[in-house]
């Protein structure tokens, strides 16, 4: 279904990223992916390959836009292209406001919510006719929590840039894709410096069936595959169990 088509997947190392890059190179893609860890994404490469696709790896750091714009450079210069960008790389640091230490609020601020434009402003002149960005959210950047107010914040920001993004595109054939995925088994809630915070998301996941990271990656692939003239614009996946928003 994505025969012909080169996609790049930031947050590729691990998790949706890892899957979603895969899952894209099994429908035809070519793929580059994009991550601070280049062991790993060597490994997912290799899992790329064996699908038949080309793969590309571009060790980055979103939170560097001198890196960004290279790992744009460097995915059309390689594979030819551009056609889909998975805005995926995220952390989830959870703190209190009173307790909050302020330089990570600045590392998802970068990571979160400035990577996700800078990747966007740089691919911007590769898509347009026909290109599609995808921002991987979450349904906090739905509903606010306690505890949350960080992470809430540079969620609701990737919601309105995607949103503002795509008023401003759509007539250059630019479709966009928000994801908002629920509780999914990845690797966010281990990076939580509060350890009572740590430990209570730790038990509502154990509480539900979860989310996999193929799940989602199934959603991005399905949204990637319609016919140019159809845009999901927005995706909301949660556990059929999960109660709090």
């Amino acid at each position: 279904m994505l025969d012909d088509n080169v996609a790049l997947v930031t947050g590729a190392s691990s998790g949706i990223g890892a899957e979603t890059a895969v899952q894209l190179a099994e429908e035809g893609a070519d793929v580059a992916v994009a991550a601070r860890r280049e062991e790993r994404l060597e490994d997912v490469a290799s899992r790329i390959e064996a699908t038949g696709s080309e793969a590309l790896v571009v060790p980055t750091d979103v939170s560097e836009s001198e890196e960004v714009e290279a790992m744009i450079s460097e995915t059309v210069e390689e594979l030819g292209g551009l056609d889909v960008l998975v805005n995926n790389a995220g952390v989830m640091l959870l703190e209190s406001v009173a307790d909050a230490d302020p330089e990570n609020w600045r590392t998802m601020v970068e990571v979160n919510l400035l990577g996700v434009m800078n990747a966007t402003k740089a691919a911007l002149p590769h898509l347009r006719d026909g290109g599609h960005v995808v921002n991987v959210s979450s349904v906090a950047g739905r509903v606010a929590g306690a505890t949350s107010s960080g992470y809430n914040a540079t969620k609701f920001g990737v919601n309105a840039f995607t949103e503002a993004f795509r008023q401003e595109e759509t007539e250059n054939g630019v479709r966009t894709t928000l994801v908002e995925p629920g509780f999914v088994a990845t690797e966010l809630a281990e990076h939580i410096p509060d350890e009572e915070i740590r430990e209570r998301s730790e038990q509502m996941t154990e509480q539900m069936d979860v989310l996999q990271p193929e799940d989602i990656a199934r959603s991005i692939v399905f949204a990637a595959s319609q016919p140019e003239h159809v845009s999901v614009n927005e995706l909301l996946v949660r556990p059929t169990d999960q109660q709090a928003p």
